[in-house]
């Protein structure tokens, strides 16, 4: 991205949902990081700003900088160890909401294709059925609009930008995606990318109980 300019979002400067001795759970702003880029004016993120208040926090998954919502990080390391077992046997579950172009008209389904980086054209990512990661989403329709439908969106794998190729692989990029949109869709949300993480569930690493946790999107009211 030559262009790019990172100008993160700084009011509130954190949005904490929820925080014990195991976890903090935070509302991310679209165009924040997660975690410091490479470059030096990249460094500001989420993970940062959390480490300056409590420097033992580690980051257990991501979200794109593009994507708002919940993300959660550890705050020591048997925690940090229980969740990242659970990421890793796909026992967490998350939940994101969209609005993509175009009307659907199915309720809901299933979209099944592998996902690779597209090296060319960095951090773009593709569809490809030789050398793609096998990668799965399934989606259901919340609302039907004029121009839009707005989706629920569960991904079964972690694939870089899975939930945005596989809108795009059927049909219906998610509005305001710079990389996968249209040029309609990019002018339907020239302010951010209508991608929002609004839940999480997972078992807490010390009472061993299920918990979720909800976010709902700012750009929908549902």
């Amino acid at each position: 991205m030559p262009n790019f300019v990172y100008n993160p979002p700084t009011t509130p400067y954190l949005d904490i949902l929820y925080q014990d001795e195991d976890i903090v759970v935070l509302n991310k702003p679209y165009g924040l990081l997660s975690v410091p880029g490479r470059e030096k004016k990249h460094r500001d993120s989420l993970a940062l700003r959390i480490l300056r208040i409590w420097p033992n926090a580690s980051v257990v998954h991501r979200l794109d900088m593009a994507t708002s919502g919940i993300i959660i990080l550890a705050m020591r390391k048997t925690a940090q160890s229980h969740m990242g077992r659970q990421f890793q046997q796909k026992k967490i579950d998350k939940t994101y909401y969209a609005r993509v172009e175009g009307v659907i008209k199915e309720d809901q389904g299933l979209v099944d294709l592998p996902i690779r980086c597209d090296w060319e054209n960095r951090p773009r990512q593709i569809v490809d059925f030789e050398q793609g990661k096998s990668s799965q989403t399934q989606w259901s329709v919340i609302k039907r609009e004029k121009l839009t439908t707005l989706v629920c969106l569960k991904p079964l794998t972690g694939r870089t930008h899975q939930l945005r190729v596989h809108m795009q692989a059927i049909g219906h990029p998610i509005v305001g995606d710079e990389f996968y949109a249209t040029q309609f869709g990019q002018r339907l949300s020239p302010d951010r990318l209508a991608l929002h993480a609004a839940t999480i569930t997972l078992t807490h690493p010390t009472s061993e109980q299920r918990i979720t946790f909800n976010c709902p999107p700012p750009f929908a009211d549902i």
